[in-house]
């Protein structure tokens, strides 16, 4: 297909000027005119072309995607193309400067170079199916192309993605929520961003959409056109794009966007940008996104068997003689390097001291920008007299269906999913009473290798008589790698009465009360009652 609308039927536009100066010769040489200058569409790529001999033998061909124009003068104008280097060819850059007759003929030559501009954005290899761009897109800009390497690596395998399909929740609460929501997927274009297998674009087609296109920027585009070709009752409505979303070009807009966009503490892996990025090239004004918001959840815990286990970690190198060697003069940096892993794993709820708090993310509504740094404030009541060892965290999604409102959770003590849990654990506990307050900040901030640094305060204010004259009691923070992990896949440890009496109470509160919602537009949401959260059928 060709996707690429240009701005006049007979795809040209024709001017006349005065003279141009070669700027890239020594000296530049300045060729009088009239000179001919014509917009046009060359192998289905926009070119300005200037015809130095009134013959049309010799031209200058500025491609437009690399071509820039700038005004020096009311009659004068500088245009320059930037230069390439691949394998095979190495171009330099060019440029000269334009002199037109008059200003109206500079003003017409501008908005000509604006409107061809604007009509094909970028520069693409043209595929049977789409467009993938050549030139550096956003994601290259702010992602370390080692880290993007190994993530299109990963994806691109099939057993990572049998893992993801085996998650029966995730991919269950996924086809409920398509299929219970039909009226919004029946005859509409569907953009599936991310499509991996392509599991998600055929559900949408099972239910009616008029079109969707899969766009997958790894080698799992291959796997995924095979599968839906092996769907043929499907395929027909089916597009697989290889290419990022920030890069591939679009036959047309999309009604609804559909995404598997989330990572561990929902936002690893930066995914969600591209999926905010998506919604502002594709989708039509006031389209459907499933997922619609994401929210995080936070809770104190206390988990003794835990913290010991992470501290013991680093008693190797307080050995005095390994091999004659002493190690003791690093034990100091292990521990805290031990300490700066978050914790995934599956934990159980009795753990948990506070009822949760929750931060919101419209993905309707919220800026890819808003996402490079997420700033929450914390403040619980602790429901037991305890060590606090961090702070557990977890997430859940919603899909606004039209006629189904459907989450898809990652609490602990719901049926478990790929994504677990996860903890931040502190290097140093803070000890709280019953109904005593404690406070805090989680603040994370985006890193080029496609995750987050999570820095992690608690503070527990004083308790009992003058409390509300003292201040602060106890403080303990922590700076943790999103992107490094420590995957603890092992079984509940045994908890103390005094927790086991206290989980029902708070996992109850945590789902019966929808905190306060911040001017994202996310007012609109319903708490799910309950165990309701998943509903696998």
């Amino acid at each position: 297909m060709d996707t690429h609308t240009l701005p006049a039927a007979d795809n040209h536009h024709n001017f006349t000027v005065a003279s141009i100066n070669l700027l890239a010769s020594t000296p530049p040489t300045h060729l009088s005119g009239p000179l001919s200058a014509s917009f046009r569409s060359a192998s289905g790529f926009p070119e300005l072309q200037f015809f130095l001999e009134p013959d049309g033998q010799h031209s200058l061909n500025f491609n437009l995607t690399t071509t820039q124009l700038f005004r020096l003068g009311e009659v004068q104008s500088l245009c320059v193309s930037e230069g390439s280097e691949t394998i095979k060819e190495k171009t330099y850059s060019k440029g000269i400067t334009i002199h037109f007759k008059d200003e109206e003929e500079s003003s017409s030559f501008h908005s000509a170079f604006e409107l061809w501009k604007s009509k094909v954005n970028v520069q693409g290899s043209t595929l049977p199916n789409g467009t993938i761009s050549s030139s550096k897109s956003k994601f290259d800009d702010k992602i370390e192309s080692s880290s993007a390497k190994m993530y299109f690596h990963y994806y691109g395998q099939l057993l990572h993605q049998q893992n993801m399909m085996q998650d029966y929740v995730r991919t269950g609460s996924y086809y409920a929520a398509v299929m219970e929501n039909q009226a919004d997927f029946a005859g509409r274009v569907v953009v599936d961003v991310g499509a991996g297998s392509g599991i998600l674009s055929l559900f949408a087609a099972q239910a009616g959409a008029k079109h969707v296109y899969a766009v997958e920027a790894s080698e799992m585009a291959g796997y995924a056109q095979k599968l839906i070709a092996g769907n043929p009752s499907l395929a027909q409505r089916i597009t697989v794009i290889k290419g990022k979303v920030e890069e591939v070009e679009l036959p047309e807009k999309a009604d609804i966007l559909i995404s598997e966009p989330m990572g561990t503490l929902l936002v690893n892996e930066r995914m969600l940008e591209s999926y905010v990025i998506a919604r502002d090239r594709f989708l039509v004004p006031n389209g459907k996104m499933f997922p619609t918001v994401g929210r995080i959840y936070m809770a104190p815990f206390s988990d003794e068997y835990l913290y010991v286990e992470v501290a013991n970690k680093a008693l190797f190198w307080q050995q005095q003689n390994y091999y004659g060697v002493d190690l003791t003069s690093l034990h100091g940096t292990a521990f805290q390097g031990y300490f700066s892993q978050p914790v995934v794993d599956a934990f159980d709820p009795r753990l948990l001291v506070a009822p949760a708090v929750s931060h919101v993310i419209n993905f309707t509504t919220i800026k890819e920008e808003d996402l490079y740094e997420i700033d929450v404030p914390l403040k619980f009541t602790a429901s037991v007299g305890t060590r606090i060892h961090g702070l557990a965290c977890w997430f859940d999604v919603l899909f606004n269906g039209s006629t189904v409102q459907r989450w898809l959770t990652t609490a602990p003590g719901a049926p478990t999913t790929h994504w677990y849990q996860l903890r931040c654990v502190l290097a140093q506990p803070i000890y709280v009473m019953p109904g005593q307050e404690i406070t805090g900040r989680l603040h994370m901030i985006a890193h080029s290798a496609q995750s987050y640094t999570i820095n992690l305060t608690m503070s527990a204010k004083m308790w009992g008589p003058g409390a509300e004259q003292g201040g602060i009691l106890q403080t303990s923070s922590g700076r943790f790698d999103l992107k490094e992990p420590y995957y603890r896949m092992s079984q509940p440890q045994a908890y103390s009465a005094s927790q086991d009496q206290q989980s029902n109470q708070l996992l109850q509160s945590q789902d019966l009360q929808l905190p306060s919602l911040d001017e994202d537009g996310s007012d609109f949401i319903v708490q799910p009652q309950n165990d309701s959260t998943v509903q696998i059928h």
